[in-house]
């Protein structure tokens, strides 16, 4: 046995070299006969802390123990099965495969039909006392099924092979701080560092597996009921999911939305990931590979309205604590991302063992944005405290008016300087209109706060500011010759973030320049039936041309139609979202119209949020007139 494993870990040891070794090594050849599953064809499971991907063939090809941000103990889905996966899916041919979630819950249910009977695959995290707990239960619904396991376990993003020991009822895996600890209702047997099983299940019977995580310095978890676990956990979910306030035309779509949202929250902080993944392509095959396993400041306002409209005060209240812990410092030191706990330094590194999903490289661990000058997010933390108070949420704990004192004084002369911009390019900084708008609207918000008593400050003076801010925003962010709002001062390429400007009560819906820009960006950044971020120049964003369209954009687009009296428009865009989920209810970050394919990191909370938004904003709104806005924010 131990001669077995030291030779497999020898030969896998020489794979991960020649993956570092370069593009003319032998990984190549392993890469060029892996084939990455589309992104579409996974589902998401978590607990809150964590989350595993599972594809429609039954396997989950990523998952980072015990956090969202630990290292992988499944990796596959960035490299092959040898970087880590487990399997359980029929031995012998599958005619038909359908899933979905129990309503309300995040418990996936997989059927498999087969020529000599059906089975069904139940997979679920159980909100954890402790330990993480993942299960997995194998049910026969007709006939018999022949099924097959395959467990390849690799920490550290599929870097390191633990030592794998028989246990009773299955088997233990350790390296370093890790311990993983499977529980099996049949036999495993270990092969060429692998795990694996074939069993059969008849009509009415089932056969569980209960995967658990514990730190490899202390004792082993004791073992839990399955049953017990499936029926808490699908009470715990329903119980959450019966708070929803949301009635209308939309309802599965924005809750399966929402609880995707709850659970991509760390719920020890209440910070919210924007994707459990990292490194999953905008362009498959290119280098636009990011680490989106942190809680970016900018998505603040719009998940907190989110939860807010859907009746989740709690949730909201968590999020807007987490926000204020993690900016508490100096204005000037602002991040544009944290960690899940507020951490501010996220180090980037390269994972060269790695060949990425579709041989999209370099895979990344750590975010270098958080290094950037975002201006747009003072606007985001003012309007996230503003948006609280205005739906009834209580003071927070730590002294928000504080906070918006001291970023007033900094943007007094903070705003005048260029920054990174919204979609953190890596280019030279300029002055971009999304970024002079967004501190418009951090210092209108802090305005109407003082004006409202909740604390004091001298009106005048930043009444000032603000309409010394949104003078030069129109003088110098729109251009009459292309009748429109553009990217960053004295340019001329478009930017689908200044759609942003009338949802925020920078100018009203039916101005004749927000009109034109409406226009401009449906005539040269809708591709397809989606938007597109921006007109791409590399001297603009330092990275090489080519990605998908980027959800959010679409959503905003839809808003505008319907604040500007276009329905139908706005309904028609919407539909066209809604059909682009996968079978499941879920969405990446971006999206491929000619090739029908997912992409970016997944699922993504700002295509979520986008989604619940703008359901609520064509559900309330489709009675308003044209042109409705909030006078207090017009300032015209």
């Amino acid at each position: 046995m131990i001669t077995l494993f030291l030779r497999g870990l020898r030969s896998f040891r020489r794979s991960v070299k020649a993956s570092k070794t370069g593009p003319n090594s032998s990984n190549r050849d392993l890469r060029r006969e892996s084939l990455s599953i589309p992104i579409e064809d996974y589902a998401m499971i978590g607990d809150c802390h964590t989350a595993g991907l599972v594809s429609r063939q039954g396997s989950i090809d990523w998952l980072c123990l015990p956090h969202f941000d630990s290292g992988a103990c499944f990796a596959a889905l960035l490299g092959t099965a040898e970087h880590g996966h487990w399997s359980i899916s029929p031995a012998g041919p599958i005619r038909s495969i359908r899933r979905h979630y129990r309503d309300g819950t995040l418990i996936l249910e997989t059927e498999f039909e087969t020529e000599s009977g059906s089975a069904k695959l139940i997979d679920f995290m159980m909100p954890r006392p402790e330990m993480p707990e993942l299960l997995r239960v194998v049910v026969g619904t007709r006939g018999q099924v022949r099924m097959k396991l395959e467990l390849v376990i690799r920490f550290d993003y599929g870097s390191v092979v633990p030592w794998v020991r028989r246990t009773e009822n299955g088997i233990s895996a350790i390296a370093g701080p890790d311990k993983l600890r499977l529980r099996a209702d049949v036999p495993l047997h270990s092969k060429n560092m692998k795990t694996a099983a074939e069993f059969t299940v008849a009509e009415g019977q089932q056969v569980a597996f209960n995967l658990t995580w514990y730190p490899s310095h202390q004792h082993e978890p004791v073992p839990i009921n399955i049953a017990e676990a499936i029926q808490n956990t699908e009470k715990w979910w329903r119980d959450w999911s019966d708070r929803c306030t949301y009635q209308s035309e939309w309802p599965d779509a924005v809750l399966r939305s929402l609880i995707t949202l709850k659970a991509l929250t760390f719920l020890p902080t209440g910070g919210i990931v924007a994707a459990p993944t990292t490194s999953l392509p905008e362009l498959l095959g290119g280098v636009r590979n990011w680490d989106y396993r942190f809680c970016w400041v900018r998505d603040a306002t719009l998940t907190l309205q989110a939860l807010l409209k859907a009746g989740y005060l709690e949730e909201a209240r968590e999020w807007r604590e987490w926000l204020l812990r993690a900016v508490a410092g100096s204005p000037s030191e602002l991040n544009i991302v944290y960690g899940l706990r507020g951490e501010r330094r996220l180090t980037e590194l390269e994972l060269p063992w790695l060949p990425g999903y579709e041989k999209s490289v370099p895979v990344r661990t750590g975010n270098a944005a958080y290094k950037q000058y975002q201006l747009d997010i003072f606007g985001e933390v003012a309007n996230t405290l503003f948006e609280a108070r205005e739906a009834g949420l209580e003071p927070p704990q730590h002294a928000g008016h504080e906070v918006a004192l001291k970023m007033l004084e900094f943007l007094e002369t903070g705003w005048e300087q260029p920054d990174d911009g919204i979609w953190e390019v890596r280019g030279p900084r300029r002055h971009f209109v999304h970024s002079k708008i967004m501190a418009w609207v951090a210092v209108d918000r802090l305005v109407r706060s003082a004006q409202m008593g909740r604390f004091a400050a001298d009106i005048p003076r930043w009444t000032k500011l603000r309409d010394a801010i949104h003078e030069q925003v129109c003088r110098q962010g729109f251009d009459a010759n292309m009748n429109s709002f553009v990217q960053y001062y004295g340019g001329k390429h478009l930017d689908a973030s200044v759609l942003m400007m009338p949802l925020l009560g920078f100018l009203p819906p039916d101005d004749a320049r927000v009109i034109g820009t409406v226009k401009a960006i449906e005539t040269h950044l809708v591709q397809n039936g989606f938007v597109q971020r921006y007109t791409q120049d590399p001297a603009v964003d330092g990275m090489p041309h080519g990605e998908g369209a980027f959800l959010p954009c679409s959503f905003w687009l839809a808003d505008n139609y319907e604040l500007q009296g276009r329905h139908e428009d706005a309904v028609r865009m919407f539909g066209r979202l809604l059909e682009i989920r996968n079978d499941v209810g879920l969405l990446s970050e971006e999206y491929d119209p000619v090739a029908k394919r997912q992409l970016g990191n997944f699922p993504q909370a700002f295509s979520h949020v986008g989604l619940v938004n703008t359901a609520f904003n064509l559900t309330r709104r489709s009675r308003q007139p044209a042109g409705h806005t909030n006078k207090a924010t017009d300032p015209r």
